[in-house]
């Protein structure tokens, strides 16, 4: 699975992004991508997420462009109905970046891609800044948690990597917001993205653009 040369299939979406070790609900109802599911679950249950790079991006229409780097993500359950289409939950594993695209073929009505894993494991020296950014990260959603008059549903036993990742895909963020987190080049890197999105958005928040300022291209 972490091979260089591994073959998966991607699955590109216009404004999803899945993340390592977070969980995706998905609706399968294409019959391109119920192939897709049907090839995945006979084989190693894995399927490449990506992002589309935009409807405005040159490149074929069955064919769009899509970011290199993506997250690989394991079918965990999946629900066949009677008219074929499928409900499943995808947990993401690792990131990937692609090396290349295979050509496509007439059995084959989904894309595949020779993928590289792209690891993130937290080196020791960084375990303590780590856990530092999280608990700054966590003291800067504290607001939003008071707005919603809620506790946070952040156990204080998930591991930082885990509730980095889940709150980078869960986030009100926009889709390239949440495609430059996952681009990031590890955990503590991404935290500390992820402090400068709300910091943003805060001061955004306090600091509106004039009317005519928002809405000038």
């Amino acid at each position: 699975m972490a091979m260089r040369d591994a073959i998966i299939p991607i699955f590109p979406l216009p404004s999803v992004v899945l993340f390592p070790n977070v969980f995706l609900p998905l609706h399968i109802f294409e019959p391109r991508y119920r192939q897709m599911v049907t090839d995945a679950l006979s084989s190693d249950r894995l399927i490449g997420m990506t992002l589309l790079r935009g409807t405005d991006a040159p490149g074929h229409p069955d064919h769009p462009p899509v970011f290199q780097t993506g997250c690989v993500g394991v079918i965990s359950h999946v629900e066949r109905l009677a008219d074929g289409r499928f409900n499943m939950v995808l947990r993401g594993t690792h990131k990937f970046r692609i090396v290349r695209e295979l050509a496509s073929n007439a059995q084959l009505l989904y894309r595949t891609v020779q993928m590289e894993a792209l690891e993130e494991a937290v080196p020791e020296a960084d375990i303590d800044a780590l856990s530092q950014a999280r608990t700054e990260l966590e003291h800067r959603l504290e607001p939003l948690f008071a707005r919603a008059r809620a506790e946070s549903l952040l156990p204080h036993s998930m591991p930082d990597v885990d509730v980095i990742n889940a709150l980078a895909q869960y986030l009100d963020f926009e889709p390239l917001e949440r495609q430059a987190l996952l681009e990031q080049p590890g955990p503590l890197a991404r935290c500390r993205a992820l402090i400068e999105l709300l910091d943003l958005r805060a001061a955004m928040d306090q600091h509106p653009l004039p009317g005519d300022l928002r809405t000038r291209h």
